[in-house]
């Protein structure tokens, strides 16, 4: 796919294919070193690294400097910022920060470029696996430069799930067990890989039929979720609403099993 004239979506496409780039660039040479790497505490269960906040600068540098006027929510270095209005880059450094901690090769760089709450391009970087997944709204969804179909399957007995375990917050567990429960007798099998932005581009790929979490933040679905609707997909929350770029559950699908999905999930 090339450029069009320019527009402000090629720029922001250009500017954050080039930040994932070098972010993941950076997250790969560490990790030949990664057992070496202090394991910082954000709770018992979630942790940071340099590598998450050395990635997240180098992404910053290079968005501020390519996009004028562009504010920058980060997991690392910003987290707290509004992601519902004006020109703003919501940036998740390192997705699946334990997976890399642990040589699981699952994680990536994900970038969203958003406008009031809208997302207008989004970038995903395979780091351990390798490929860039991204997508401009109104231009479909891309791997390298293959364009991006969700699955066709409305099969529930041929369906692959995917999701995510609320590991930061107990308090839905037994929900979520339920929920598990419910869905594992009916689907052709279930996946828990760590990283809901390569969960999100493997929706947009086709490779699952559907994907839930009870609580994500906007870094970890901003750019997937845009992934998944120019691929032809749906995202909404349990309750169908189409999700915003906000805390909160969020089911993706290939849009054919959606409603299937949800009636699953709040049972």
């Amino acid at each position: 796919m090339t450029a069009r004239d320019n527009s402000p979506e090629d720029l922001w496409l250009a500017a954050a294919r080039e930040a994932a780039a070098v972010a993941a660039a950076f997250i790969t040479e560490r990790a030949a070193t990664r057992h070496d790497l202090v394991w910082e505490e954000k709770s018992a269960t979630d942790f940071v690294s340099a590598v998450d906040i050395g990635a997240e600068e180098r992404i910053r540098d290079i968005l501020t400097t390519r996009i004028p006027h562009l504010r920058i929510v980060g997991e690392e270095l910003g987290p707290d910022g509004d992601t519902t209005a004006g020109l703003v880059a919501i940036v998740d450094p390192l997705d699946g920060t334990t997976n890399f901690l642990h040589g699981y090769p699952a994680y990536g760089v994900s970038i969203c470029i958003a406008v009031d709450g809208v997302p207008r391009v989004g970038v995903v970087h395979d780091v351990a696996r390798g490929g860039v997944y991204w997508a401009v709204a109104g231009r479909g969804a891309w791997h390298d430069e293959r364009r991006l179909t969700v699955s066709r399957i409305v099969t529930p007995a041929r369906a692959l799930i995917g999701t995510g375990f609320p590991f930061k917050d107990l308090t839905q567990a037994a929900q979520y067990v339920a929920q598990i429960a419910t869905l594992m007798p009916l689907v052709s099998g279930m996946r828990r890989a760590g990283s809901a932005a390569l969960d999100l581009a493997d929706v947009a790929a086709g490779r699952f039929e559907g994907f839930w979490e009870q609580r994500l933040a906007p870094w970890d679905i901003a750019a997937g979720l845009l992934l998944v609707r120019e691929a032809g997909g749906r995202v909404t929350d349990l309750a169908g609403n189409e999700a915003p770029l906000t805390h909160g559950p969020i089911v993706a699908s290939n849009g054919l099993m959606h409603d299937w999905l949800l009636e699953q999930l709040n049972r």
